[in-house]
């Protein structure tokens, strides 16, 4: 892996040679760091010896068997006395830069950690069991930053620059990443990144956190395997993709399910899932797939189930179109804080269609798609949970008639802060319970009592 070569330029993993010693920084406040010198001296050896061809070809082990070898050597040749601890983490720091996302890869390993949240080079939050922290995480400069950043929506074709200074990406795992660079950020460039699980959060594991009570489990897996059409309505970070993806484990593995995203995270654990994922405009403006575009393309794919990550525009009414031509439950999320403002929002996103229709005519469309509402929020003590399940039952004149089947109600808050409450059948038989026994599913009837508490 190692030859001498002629100074070059540099490599773009790379930038300025002094850009290693922000390794340390991910894990020290900078005035801590005290070999910042050495390590600016290390990576500038680093690029004379590095074959960087062969960095692709080989695994991370093997790249850090080399490189500890070759630190050990400098170290030796110019008299740096480091034990066993620092010449380890140095090592890491290094693979970190080579391989990685520099100072950002300690954060993203870390389980305990759910978002990533970058303001400027030298400020840094995460979130750990829904509360936001400052950490110690620090870039080298600005360039750096912003360096890293076209490193991960370069990974998936996208770009950021001043042409288009904000992008949406993911990275390898399916986190969501979203950037946006001076002059549209002020004060330094802005990375947000919404980690996933390396596993699946299923409903087992909602149930184990309570976010979903066990016996509205059971509703749900029958929901889903009925056939209904589902929307899921929640505000920012409330985990309304997590739901989709624990209710979509419900789907009988021999459909054909499509899946539509705006960045590609759904993690669905069935064989026949066709992914699918829209393409920004090239530098020249063109080549733009929008959600729209793929939702009518993949009706022509022959379908069972069409989910889309979340319905923003135009695409929601080919959606409804879909629901209502065949392609029973099929699921999609929307940004909303109640399920009644998650109407009033697919009926917009109708008038951005384009299409010349009745505020009526959209609403019956709505009401003759759409089956079930699910509303879930982030609670005050950062918990998430199952907020809400409502029906939809017709039209009366010009609205849109819609049951609450199920609720959360919050009783309080404890001594250490965290909500308290329970979920409650508000003693409503919904109308679905016609379809999910032709499919031969059958709920006891006691779960709709108006005095049960739901566990």
């Amino acid at each position: 892996m190692w030859q001498i070569k002629k100074p070059g330029p540099l490599h773009p993993f790379f930038g300025d040679a002094d850009d290693l010693e922000t390794a340390s920084e991910a894990r020290l406040p900078a005035n801590v760091d005290r070999n910042t010198d050495l390590k600016v001296e290390l990576h500038k050896r680093l690029l004379d010896l590095i074959n960087l061809a062969a960095l692709d070809t080989m695994s991370r082990e093997q790249v850090e068997s080399e490189v500890g070898e070759i630190v050990h050597e400098q170290l030796a040749l110019q008299k740096h006395a480091l034990n066993h601890e620092e010449r380890k983490q140095l090592v890491s720091d290094v693979l970190d830069e080579l391989l990685g996302l520099g100072p950002l890869e300690p954060l993203l390993k870390d389980h305990t950690i759910t978002d990533i949240l970058v303001n400027g080079h030298s400020t840094v939050f995460v979130e750990r069991g829904g509360r936001l922290v400052e950490t110690p995480v620090r870039f080298k400069d600005e360039r750096h930053l912003v360096r890293i950043i076209q490193k991960i929506v370069a990974a998936v074709g996208r770009r950021v620059d001043e042409a288009s200074p904000y992008v949406d990406a993911r990275l390898a795992d399916g986190s969501r990443v979203n950037a946006i660079i001076p002059p549209l950020a002020v004060d330094g460039s802005l990375l947000s990144i919404r980690k996933f699980a390396k596993i699946p959060i299923n409903m087992e594991r909602l149930i184990e956190l309570g976010s979903v009570p066990e016996g509205m489990a059971e509703v749900l897996k029958a929901i889903v395997a009925a056939r209904r059409n589902i929307l899921i309505s929640g505000g920012t970070g409330s985990g309304k993709t997590t739901m989709l993806n624990a209710m979509s484990a419900y789907i009988d593995g021999a459909e054909r399910i499509v899946t539509i995203e705006d960045s590609a995270e759904l993690q669905l654990q069935q064989r026949h899932v066709a992914r699918l994922e829209t393409r920004p405009a090239n530098i020249e403006g063109r080549g733009e797939v929008t959600q729209r575009d793929l939702v009518k393309n993949a009706l022509r794919m022959r379908p069972d189930r069409i989910i889309v990550g979340e319905v923003r525009a135009g695409e929601a009414f080919d959606m409804l179109q879909a629901m209502n031509t065949g392609h029973d439950g099929s699921m999609t999320t929307v940004h909303a804080n109640t399920p009644r403002d998650a109407l009033s929002r697919i009926e917009q996103m109708i008038g951005m269609s384009g299409i010349d229709i009745a505020p009526r005519s959209a609403r019956a469309q709505i009401a003759s798609a759409l089956n079930v509402v699910i509303q879930v929020g982030r609670l005050a003590d950062g918990r998430r949970r199952l907020l809400s399940l409502s029906e939809l039952t017709g039209m009366e004149g010009e609205v849109i008639t819609m049951q609450e089947i199920f609720r959360f109600k919050l009783t309080g808050r404890d001594d250490a802060g965290a909500v308290l409450g329970h979920f409650e059948s508000t003693g409503i038989r919904p109308k679905f319970m016609g379809e999910l026994a032709d499919h031969g599913i059958h709920l006891p009837a006691e779960i709709f009592r108006p005095d049960l508490r739901i566990a």
